[in-house]
């Protein structure tokens, strides 16, 4: 770690009022057992204050805070022929990951144990937790309600609020994450100073403040990184786009991946998806010059909720793959409700980042972006769109023009499932001329529209609004849902 952090940390750390529960002082080694009780209790007492880190400074006198230097070299010490730093992490449980750095201030020798806060349960020492009271460290179970509190503290970690890199000072961060197009997209006029502008990170939870130095979250990262690859933990998950020459995969005309942050450079991917897109001179009925096949808008949030509903957890990264009949946009992870109900409910693992990207007018208001990618693929006589999920991903399919009578009897029910579904969302119920409209029936083809109406009936997919209703010519129809 350099030696610059170590200094600033040293300095903001002997500026605390007095010991904490994640603060100690000492001038000289005691005992290797009481390094490590001490260590077990930082780590509680750290979680109990929302701090990050504990720390362990020899060097310092405790009452004073005077630096004095030490003659304690934890990094050489040894317990026996074991060095003590291994002999302390046997005996830790669990084993969290402290970190022993030594440097000189002043020329005087210092060290410092940097201990990670716990996660799930109290640490202990040679099976026993440690807790500090004041300035005395103390056997964690004479304080039950101390004890409670650590557990209650370790539900499952949430992916946008954990650490993507730390230790940072604020260039750092600023040189790694594009501030000002945060404040661009937001319509904010940019801070005249860095402290307002990693502030207002903060705030966010796009960046954390841990002493005198800086961590950025994976939310800070994933949506406002200049280049992904700076962060290990991060640097598969930036968009793949595949443009194919056929309908198959046999083969690629070009490829590209992203390396930049979601919200950065989410305009510039629309805009080179959309390059490569075939156009369409005549789509039905609606379209008489040439347009692109597919709706922007409707594009544009498919490959949204690709990024925000993805499960960082497991391998894999969105993928936007372009057929010449279809494109494809696949997410890693399965949904947390059923694609039949993508309409009508909505439910995200990523809340967090759902909420910025919306802020951000990346996307559409919660619940509300799969009714746009229906209706503007209604307005473009398109098939209906396609939700399908694998063993571990999620497709969403965007077909090009058919007529109904090229259209497959599966697609023809999804489309009137679909349409079912948009009517009774806009709070309208589809009828036998609304489905007609949909599909560009002529009037005297209407037996065509009941013959698909009654499929998607006996496919339990759609229902009748009014089962009591003998007439047929105004019957209404509502998802199976409803």
């Amino acid at each position: 770690m350099e030696e610059k952090y170590l200094i600033k940390l040293l300095l903001d750390l002997v500026k605390q009022p007095n010991e904490s529960e994640w603060v100690e002082f000492k001038l000289n080694y005691h005992s290797d057992d009481e390094i490590g009780e001490i260590i077990s209790a930082l780590s509680n007492g750290a979680c109990l204050h929302n701090e990050q880190f504990g720390y362990l400074v020899f060097g310092v006198k405790d009452k004073s805070h005077s630096i004095e230097g030490t003659t304690f070299r934890p990094k050489s010490a040894k317990r026996g022929n074991e060095d003590l730093e291994h002999w302390l992490s046997q005996r830790l449980s669990p084993r969290i990951d402290f970190q022993i750095c030594e440097f000189e201030y002043e020329g005087k020798n210092l060290a410092v144990f940097i201990i990670p806060s716990t996660v799930n349960q109290p640490v202990e020492f040679i099976h026993q937790a440690y807790i500090r009271v004041g300035s005395i460290t103390r056997k964690l179970r004479e304080f039950p309600e101390k004890q409670r509190k650590i557990w209650k503290k370790s539900p499952e970690k949430v992916f946008e609020l954990e650490i993507a890199l730390n230790r940072l000072d604020s260039d750092q961060v600023v040189k790694l994450l594009d501030v000002q197009t945060y404040f661009d997209l937001l319509d904010l006029p940019l801070p005249s100073t860095r402290d307002a502008i990693l502030e207002k990170f903060i705030s966010e939870k796009l960046v954390v403040k841990n002493q005198s130095t800086y961590s950025i979250t994976n939310l800070g990262a994933i949506l406002f990184a200049k280049n992904l690859n700076d962060f290990p933990d991060l640097n598969r998950k930036p968009i793949r786009v595949i443009v194919y020459k056929g309908k198959n995969k046999i083969e690629t005309e070009r490829e590209q991946i992203g390396i930049k942050g979601y919200a950065i450079g989410f305009d510039g991917l629309i805009n080179w998806i959309n390059s490569q897109l075939p156009a369409n001179e005549e789509i039905g009925k609606a379209f008489r010059t040439e347009t692109t096949m597919y709706p922007e808008i409707a594009v544009r949030e498919l490959v949204a909720n690709a990024i925000i509903h993805q499960d960082f957890r497991i391998k894999g990264q969105p993928t936007i793959e372009i057929f010449s009949d279809r494109i494809e946009i696949s997410n890693p992870g399965i949904p947390l409700i059923t694609p039949a109900r993508f309409i009508d409910e909505y439910q995200s693992r990523n809340e967090r980042l759902a909420d910025l990207m919306r802020r951000l007018k990346i996307c559409e208001e919660k619940g509300s972006g799969i009714d746009k990618v229906i209706f503007y693929s209604e307005v473009f006589q398109l098939p209906a769109p396609d939700f399908r999920v694998k063993e571990s991903y999620t497709t969403a399919i965007l077909f090009s023009y058919q007529t109904l009578n090229d259209m497959e009897r599966k697609d023809k029910l999804r489309a009137c499932y679909q349409h079912a579904a948009l009517k009774y969302v806009s709070n309208e119920k589809m009828t036998n001329q609304s489905l007609r409209e949909r599909f560009k029936i002529e009037d005297r083809n209407a037996a065509l529209a009941s013959r698909i109406i009654r499929d998607t009936l006996e496919e339990k997919l759609i229902k009748e609004d009014d089962p009591t209703s003998n007439s047929k010519k105004y019957k209404k129809y509502i998802p199976f849902w409803a």
